[in-house]
């Protein structure tokens, strides 16, 4: 369970801001909420000005009015600090709260995201403010969880941040020849002779453009500064919550594959995970999955509440196109799939004005249940009710783990060179996708997990090899571990200083290769592969290596580099390293994936025609399968074993077929035969 002992069901709801209307709405939406199945509401989440109009003011009458009356419709009641927004008497008078852009402007008053996170003066009314929230609620029993501010992100450039980097840095390198050894200062003349010579990396001083920096290493280093600013600004509120409540769990709402905050550093902090999922219009079922995998192995595989999805339309698209009939059911249930314990919208009602007033909600502008959207979000409420804690606190059974880690894309994509092209999680998703449509379940890790528990581990372009993290691959590949990397790994320590000796670096003994040199090819030009009997593309960058006691499974084609292994494999101890030298096609991928599971006896939860996902959790002993047909075709599955429906409560023996309508969504409890 994600939140207190006493919750035992499904909650579902979403964010609450009844302040943006008059009370004459406000027993309606108590009504509509209730039609809905609805049994959570987030409140508070920007009423920083609302209950605090002046530096000694505090006002909780109208929030008291709120919390009396969710309460009595027998809601809970998760409750935000509103610390995500400063109010405007603050930017006025107390100017030091304000950020700088990396452009060198200093902003005013106005949108969100705009309080430096290294203001004296925004980190003493955060405080109170909180202080005063906590103390005014710590008896209410409708509260089930806090949550702290709202969507952390953004960066700041002032002068207070830039003091503070200074003493960030001398905690991390003690000395100032410490720090220019990391930075290689002799490198355009920057030796640094004095901490108050160190300014913060941006269009004013190291940046050609925002990823196109001169000192890699400066800049990498205000990447990790900034997220634990952040990651400061957020504990010293959950601080002062645990104190008053210390039984009620503390979270603060996410974004998936969120480049700037190293979330995976955040996670000891948050006693649950909880993000918001707004994909991109041609986002695929599996680049949604891997967001939701993701936010699943921040805390080892611990289920995760999605705290907010549009149940319609998202604003902020250049087209705001609407979720289809269905799609709504089945991202809710795909969220299920990969670990969410709860389903939250943003936002219950519409506002009526401001830059969100278009953007979706459970209750429409037209203010009532007689709308498609209101229909699907009422009928999901019954299918949610009726499944009571069935699913809760289920597991992934994963016998492949992604590694994934934000210093090496903050680190690859500062990189001047080899290409501009190469992206991070690109290559990542490139990986993730075969996995995922062949419904092999997968944990993304980062560098400090067990790797023990996997079959197989991969690490898309582990460019950065952190301290111990290469011994580490190293026994875990003796021990009978099977571990696959890429192309442009092992190139750099943590501080993004080459390491010497020739790539892959400390990765080179353990994958039994030497990469002499890397072409970076155009967009439109591409070199050739064969593997299997078939032909695949050669894309992006293409590593020239030698054989240092590894097997070539496939060599380039063409140009002078041609006969030059691209693939290749290296047994070391009881397990294998494998390197691919390329980025190739989709087709490759599912069939390179194919092959390696089949070797290491990696099965798919369930074999599904194309466009249906299987997915499966495990709690004391028991699988629920997940079945999400995201074409737009009728599909039939046959099942191996018996099976009953959670949803529609039928009963499938072996060999049964379960069809699946467009968008449509099973669960299945296996039955024992």
């Amino acid at each position: 369970m994600i939140m207190t002992p006493e919750v035992n069901r499904i909650l579902y709801g979403g964010d609450y801001n009844p302040e943006q209307w008059s009370a004459t709405e406000w027993s309606e939406d108590m009504r509509l909420l209730g039609e809905a199945g609805m049994n959570m509401v987030t409140l508070n989440v920007f009423n920083w000005a609302m209950l605090q109009p002046d530096e000694v003011t505090y006002n909780f009458e109208a929030l008291d009015e709120t919390v009396r009356r969710v309460k009595e419709n027998g809601l809970s009641v998760c409750m935000a600090t509103s610390t995500g927004a400063h109010p405007a008497w603050m930017a006025r008078k107390y100017p030091d709260v304000l950020r700088t852009e990396f452009n060198g402007m200093k902003r005013k008053f106005g949108g969100r995201h705009n309080s430096c996170p290294n203001s004296p003066s925004f980190r003493q009314f955060a405080t109170g403010l909180v202080e005063q929230i906590a103390e005014h609620y710590r008896n209410e029993e409708s509260i089930v969880a806090w949550h702290v501010s709202n969507e952390y992100g953004g960066t700041c450039y002032c002068e207070n941040c830039e003091k503070a980097f200074r003493i960030w840095l001398r905690y991390k390198y003690s000395t100032l020849d410490e720090l220019n050894h990391a930075w290689n200062t002799p490198f355009w003349g920057h030796t640094i002779h004095d901490w108050d010579d160190i300014v913060a990396p941006n269009l004013l001083s190291e940046h050609f453009a925002d990823n196109y920096t001169m000192q890699q290493s400066i800049s990498l280093d205000y990447a990790r500064f900034n997220s634990d600013s952040m990651l400061e600004n957020y504990r010293m509120e959950y601080e002062i919550l645990k104190r008053y409540m210390p039984d009620i769990p503390v979270t603060t709402n996410m974004m998936g594959l969120y480049k700037p905050l190293d979330y995976k550093a955040w996670a000891p902090y948050l006693d649950f995970i909880s993000w918001d999922n707004y994909p991109q219009n041609d986002d695929s079922p599996a680049r949604i999955a891997l967001n939701h995998d993701m936010m699943r192995g921040l805390k080892g595989g611990m289920p995760f509440a999605l705290m907010e999805q549009t149940p319609s339309v998202s604003n902020w698209l250049p087209q705001c196109s609407l979720k289809r009939p269905g799609v709504m059911r089945l991202w809710s249930y795909q969220a299920m799939a990969h670990g969410a314990d709860t389903i939250q919208f943003f936002q219950i009602r519409r506002s009526p004005g401001s830059c969100e007033k278009y953007h979706g909600a459970v209750i429409d502008h037209v203010g009532h249940e007689n709308t498609r959207v209101f229909r699907e979000c009422a009928a999901l409420g019954k299918e949610l009710s009726g499944l009571k804690d069935r699913t809760l606190g289920g597991r992934t059974p994963a016998k492949v783990g992604i590694l994934f880690d934000w210093n090496n894309w903050w680190a690859i994509e500062y990189s001047a060179g080899p290409t501009r092209e190469l992206k991070y999680v690109d290559e990542v998703l490139n990986y993730y996708t075969a996995f995922h449509w062949q419904n092999i379940p997968v944990d993304l890790i980062g560098c400090e997990d067990d790797l023990d528990r996997y079959s197989l581990v991969i690490a898309p372009v582990l460019y950065m090899v952190k301290p111990g993290l290469d011994e580490r691959l190293k026994n875990y590949v003796k021990n009978g571990g099977h571990f696959l990397t890429t192309f442009f790994s092992g190139y750099v320590d943590e501080n993004d200083r080459v390491t010497s000796g020739g790539y892959p670096g400390k990765l080179r003994e353990l994958l039994g290769i030497w990469v002499e040199e890397t072409d970076a090819l155009p967009p439109e030009t591409e070199n050739a592969f064969v593997y299997g009997g078939n032909i695949y593309p050669a894309r992006t960058l293409c590593d020239l290596l030698h054989l240092e006691g590894a097997k070539a499974l496939a060599v380039y084609e063409k140009d002078f580099y041609a006969g030059m292994p691209v693939l290749t494999s290296n047994r070391f101890g009881e397990g294998c390293a494998y390197y691919v030298a390329t980025r190739s096609s989709e087709a490759f991928y599912q069939r390179y994936i194919s092959k390696i599971c089949d070797d290491l006896d990696i099965r798919p939860v369930l074999e599904t025609p194309d466009n249906v996902e299987a997915a499966c959790r495990e709690r004391d002993g028991e699988q629920i399968l997940y079945l999400l047909n995201h074409g737009e075709e009728h599909a039939e599955i046959k099942l191996p074993f018996p099976a009953s429906c959670l949803l529609s409560g039928k009963g499938y023996a072996a060999g049964d077929i379960c069809a699946l309508p467009p968008k449509g969504v099973a669960l299945l409890q296996k039955r024992q035969l």
